[in-house]
Parts: C-alpha cells; sequence; structure tokens
C-alpha cells in the first residue's frame, strides 16, 4: 500500500503477512519517509514540514535472499496520541489495528540536530519491549553547525544497534540494510529507561553525556531568512509577490510549451484524417481520443510548473513558515495554523489535503478544515481556469509589470482561500461556539535546498497521475460524449429536407450535434443553468465535469470541432445561441464567463474527493452536506458574478 500521488491514496496492493515486518517510528520531519524510499524503492511523499506522512504506507525491501515488509508509520512525538495521525501509530505497535500483531521490530528515527528532544520518545518505545535499531539522520547538518554525537557510545548507553543514515543522499542504507536482516539477534536494553518524568529527563541527559552529544548551534541562513519571512508585514508581501510571480509563469512560461503540446495534436489528428477513410472511425479516432484528450493534455506544462513550486515550497521548509503566518488568521476562524498546512496541501489535490486534516487534535476541526478543503484551487481547476481566462482576457493586457490573465489567475486562486477560510469560520461557529482553542505548535525545520531528485520525483509522479487521469476516466468520458454529440445518425435525404448540404462538412457537423443526444441532455437541464447564461453546449460541459473537472475542457473542445473541425479554437471564440431569446448573440461574454469561473470555483465536481470524506468521516453524512452545499453555493456565487460583471461591462 502506498500513496503516490493524487487521486491515489486508496489504492492497495495485497502485503504477503508472513514477511518479517519492521516498522519505521520517530517525530516528525525525522526523515522517516525518505529511508522507507530507499529502503524499497516506492516514492512515498515526502517534505521539509512536519505532518507530510498521516497514514501508514508498506513496502517491500529485499535484502540478501529475504524480503522483509517495511511499514512507514505517521510521525509523533510521543506515545501519547493527541490526534488521528498520532493514534494510528501507537495503535500499530500496540498491535490494535485491524487485528493485526505488534510488528516484529521498529527502526527509530531520530534527528541528530534535536536528539535531546527525541530521546523523550525513544525512552517510551523501550519501554515497549520491542526489538529496537535507532536510526540517526541529519548528522551531515549538525557538524556542520559545529555540532558532536559518539554513535558508538550512544549505541553502548541505549543497548540497542545505531545506524546512521542520509535517506535523501542513499548514505548509510546498505548498513541499515545489514542491520535488518540481523533483527532477531540485536541486543537490547539491560533495563528498560524509567517512567517518571524527572527520571525520564535524568536518564537522557545520561545517554547525551555518555555519547558526548553537543547540542549544533542555531542554524545561521535559517535565522536570517526567517526574520524577513516570519514578520507579519514583509512575510506575507513576500508570499504574494511569489504567488503573482507564479502565475504569471504560467501564462509566459508555459504557453509556448502549450503550444508545441497543440501543434502535436493537430499534427495526429491531420494524420488520421488522411489515412482514415471511415468518417465514423476517423471521428471518433480524431475528434474523441485524439481531439478530447488532447484538448486536456495541452495543460501538462501547466500541471508540470504547479506541482514544481510546491515540491519546491515543501522541500525548503516553507510550509511551516507559512502556517505559522496564518495562524493568526485562521484564530480568527476558530482554527488553528495546523489547519492551514491541510488548506495549503489542497492546492495541488483537495485528498491530501483532506487526510493532512489527521494532524488536527480537534474533531471539530478537522470536520471544518475537511468541508473547506475542497475549496481550495487544486490542480484539476487549472486547465479550465486557463481556457476562460484565454477567452476573457486579451493576452497583450498589462497591469504595471504583470500580465493581466495571471493576475486573474491569482484572482482566482485568492478567490479559492478566501472561500474556504469562510467556510471554516461558519463550519467552526456551527459546530463548536464556545469551544477553547488549542495551543498550536509546529516545528520550523532549517531551510534545506532539496534534492533535485526528490523534487523531478514529485513533479513526474504529478504528470503521471494527470496522465492516467487522461487516459482513464477523462478518455471514457470524451469517448462517450463524442458518441452523444453524433447520435442520432442522420441520413442524406434527411439532411437536404432540413435545408443542410451534405457536402459541406461544418454545416453537417454543427446540424448533427445540434440535433444530437447530448444537445438533448443540455435542453433538459436549461432551466436550472439558463439564469446563469449558459447554453446546452455549456451544460454538457459542466455535466461532464461531474466525473473530472477537467473534462470540461475536453467538452467544449469536441463541441468547437464539431462546429468547425478545421479551427476548432476559432469557433469556440465565435460559438452564439443556437436557440432561445439570445439566438445569434455571442456565446462566451464577459458576464457568461466569469460566471462560468466562479461555478468552477465552487463547486465539488470531484467524486474521489467525496468517497475520501466519506471514509475520513465514516459515513455518507458529510459528503452529502459538502456536496450540496458546494453545489448550492457554486450557482448562486456564478449567478452574482454573472450580474455584477454585466453591470461592469454595460
Amino acid at each position: 500500500m502506498t500513496d503516490p500521488g493524487c487521486h491515489a491514496e486508496a489504492a492497495r496492493g495485497a502485503v504477503d503477512t508472513a514477511l518479517p515486518r519492521l516498522a519505521l517510528a520517530g517525530s516528525p520531519n525525522a526523515g522517516k519517509t525518505s529511508i522507507f524510499n530507499a529502503l524499497t524503492g516506492l516514492h512515498a511523499k515526502t517534505g521539509n514540514y512536519p505532518g507530510v506522512t498521516v497514514s501508514r504506507f508498506v513496502g517491500t525491501m529485499q535484502a540478501g535472499d529475504r524480503r522483509y515488509l517495511i511499514e512507514d508509520l505517521p510521525g509523533t512525538y510521543s506515545l501519547d496520541p493527541i490526534s488521528p495521525d498520532e493514534q494510528i501509530m501507537v495503535d500499530v505497535l500496540d498491535g490494535r489495528l485491524d487485528g493485526e500483531a505488534p510488528p516484529d521490530a521498529l527502526l527509530v528515527v531520530v534527528d541528530a540536530t534535536t536528539l535531546r528532544r527525541s530521546l523523550r520518545f525513544v525512552a517510551q518505545v523501550l519501554r515497549r519491549g520491542l526489538p529496537v535499531c535507532l536510526v540517526v539522520t541529519f548528522t551531515d547538518e549538525m557538524t556542520v553547525r559545529q555540532g558532536h554525537l559518539d554513535l558508538s557510545a550512544l549505541q553502548q548507553a541505549l543497548g540497542v544497534p545505531v545506524v546512521r543514515v542520509l535517506g535523501n543522499r542513499g548514505q548509510g542504507i546498505d548498513q541499515l540494510k545489514d542491520q535488518i536482516e540481523r533483527w532477531p539477534t540485536w541486543s537490547t536494553p539491560a533495563l528498560p529507561p524509567p517512567d517518571e518524568p524527572a527520571e525520564a529527563d535524568a536518564w537522557a541527559e545520561s545517554v547525551l553525556s555518555f555519547a558526548g552529544y553537543r547540542a549544533p548551534g542555531r542554524h545561521r541562513i535559517t535565522q536570517r531568512v526567517d526574520a524577513v519571512l516570519l514578520h507579519p508585514l514583509w512575510g506575507t508581501i513576500v508570499f504574494l509577490a511569489v504567488m503573482m510571480l507564479f502565475f504569471q509563469t504560467v501564462f509566459t512560461l508555459a504557453a509556448p510549451l502549450q503550444g508545441y503540446v497543440e501543434t502535436f495534436f493537430g499534427w495526429l489528428s491531420g494524420l488520421v484524417a488522411t489515412h482514415v477513410g471511415n468518417p465514423w472511425l476517423a471521428g471518433l479516432v480524431g475528434d474523441a481520443v485524439i481531439g478530447g484528450i488532447g484538448a486536456v493534455l495541452v495543460f501538462v506544462p501547466q500541471i508540470m510548473l504547479l506541482f514544481l513550486l510546491i515540491s519546491l515550497l515543501e522541500g525548503v521548509g516553507y510550509m511551516s513558515r507559512a502556517a505559522f503566518l496564518m495562524d493568526r488568521v485562521m484564530s480568527r476562524a476558530g482554527l488553528e495554523g495546523r489547519a492551514f498546512v491541510a488548506l495549503l496541501s489542497s492546492f495541488a489535490c483537495a485528498i491530501p489535503g483532506i487526510m493532512a486534516t489527521r494532524t488536527l487534535p480537534s474533531a471539530k476541526d478537522r470536520l471544518a478544515t475537511m468541508m473547506a478543503a475542497p475549496l481550495m484551487t487544486c490542480s484539476a481547476r487549472l486547465p479550465v481556469y486557463v481556457l476562460l481566462i484565454g477567452l476573457l482576457v486579451d493576452p497583450a493586457a498589462r497591469w504595471g509589470p504583470f500580465g493581466a490573465q495571471g493576475l486573474v489567475m491569482f484572482g482566482m486562486y485568492l478567490l479559492g482561500a478566501v472561500s474556504a477560510m469562510t467556510a471554516a469560520w461558519v463550519f467552526k461557529k456551527l459546530g463548536d461556539r464556545t469551544g477553547p482553542l488549542l495551543p498550536f505548535y509546529m516545528e520550523m525545520p532549517p531551510y534545506r535546498i532539496p534534492s533535485p531528485r526528490s523534487v523531478l520525483i514529485a513533479v513526474g509522479d504529478s504528470a503521471k497521475s494527470f496522465l492516467r487521469k487522461c487516459t482513464t476516466i477523462i478518455a471514457v468520458t470524451t469517448v462517450s460524449l463524442w458518441l452523444l454529440l453524433n447520435l442520432p445518425l442522420h441520413s442524406t435525404a434527411d439532411l437536404r429536407a432540413h435545408g443542410v448540404d451534405p457536402g459541406n462538412d461544418t454545416a453537417v457537423s454543427a446540424y448533427v450535434a445540434d440535433h444530437s443526444y447530448a444537445a438533448a441532455l443540455g435542453h433538459l437541464v436549461a432551466p436550472v443553468f439558463d439564469p446563469l447564461g449558459f447554453d446546452w453546449r455549456i451544460n454538457i460541459g459542466v455535466l461532464s465535469a461531474q466525473s473530472a473537472r477537467e473534462t470540461f475542457v475536453a467538452t467544449l473542445g469536441q463541441v468547437a470541432a464539431a462546429e468547425n473541425p478545421d479551427e476548432p479554437s476559432k469557433a469556440l471564440k465565435a460559438m452564439t445561441y443556437t436557440d432561445g431569446p439570445h439566438a445569434g448573440q455571442p456565446l462566451f461574454t464577459a458576464p457568461t464567463i466569469a460566471a462560468l469561473l466562479v461555478y468552477f470555483a465552487f463547486a465539488l465536481q470531484c467524486m474521489a474527493t467525496v468517497g475520501i470524506i466519506r471514509r475520513e468521516t465514516g459515513g455518507w453524512k458529510w459528503p452529502l452536506i459538502a456536496f450540496s452545499y458546494l453545489t448550492a453555493l457554486a450557482w448562486i456565487m456564478a449567478l452574482l458574478a454573472r450580474t455584477i460583471t454585466a453591470l461592469l461591462t454595460g
């Protein structure tokens, strides 16, 4: 079982329970997951902030001629849990989870730069009586900051084997594997560490003294950078500036790459049109498969840029700072800074964000954060926003040094964040009017340069997840939609009877689309969406987006291609209402596009997110509440956006 990326968390594989099972335990951000990845070859998510691992992951490791189960547990500072992720850790150690026995042995991971704090946890684990090997990480940082630790003396003082590992560089992994092969023969302490707090502190001090431990000095670069980034004013300005610059790159740096992808799929469609004689087969392959999926795949550069930024922010250690900055704001919503980490994680995908609520000690805080997380702008909204903003804003329009398209994109992400905060505040107030705020604490890790490998893996896994979605859910939806757009069949006589020239491909395509099953379905829901300015083609796009938001882009691409197969982009911009009181008027006006943007900002169009809310809350009540309130809110806010935009634009 692993968590390779967005929408894949629920994936489970068969686990051979007969294999020796060793669990990685330790405090948050000690480097457990990097070691887990190095041992198993998997790509579980890593990051330079506490709370990345909130579930248990299992992989297999080959050492010599034997295989072992390696389990990565959520980080915790003690075995006295205060949140669900910490409870998972304790339940596994005590053998209370899913009826499983405790692991055969433990790999307790400690950060050398915070060893004094970690020894309390080590003492608690040693009292459990399981075979333990201590894995010491970040010894390189400790040395650079003038710290010292004698590992041999530490091993002698604790009475258990000690191994030095730098997981992100792969150093010490072979020695750790050697130790794992010898786990039945690991030494154990002659006496368990004391339980009484004062005695436990004295025990820890004696261990540190015997091991010649000298705590590392403060990280100078971290101190200097934090003086700016943790400043209430300058830190906020820097954060907003980074976000604005990023969204500029979405439309500047990614645009040429997007053009290459568009050209490639255009060339591919041309090949199909030239070499496939059967018109139906040519349409299915060229328009549905290549055109529909290609319309979404052109946004791969933007998706990769988004995840590049997120992986850099996570790897460098900025997430904890962002949570610290936002703690005061979150407290006004009745939440704490850890809730902001969960919401920030939802920028990539709501699912890891919802799972990250396991780090919150308060059940009511978790529920309020889960109800708000789908409002954060996930990567699935990015293609929709890029398409609609491209229709709404002139690419040449600028505001000072910034492109107007990038500013609108930034505004959409800001809208998502503000809406999520507001929703969290409402649910918190409804659920807990008098409850006191729990104290917020979060470790500030030193700034670290993320390894290129970990960044590339994060970006590559996200791109693969997006491609997998395009070739499964989106492919099935686009092919189904193509059939709906091209059925029923119309004979030549039928076309002539309705004044359509059978030799005019554009006129035939437009007539078939306007009289298709898809058109009937779009007209069926027209009373719901008419006030928002949507016609049947947009309605079909909105309905298809319930399977995946990106499908909206593929749907409009197919509809446009049906009306003008040679130049679908032009057809999209030139679309007019085909019937009703606005027949002949432009469809994609500023009010309609504004309504569409806002609708997608609020609507919960992700069944995987609904599923994960059900799993985390243990029933269907809260996912149904989330779906209902977000759908109603999307419609109301879209109507408001359309009305205001119409007033402003005349």
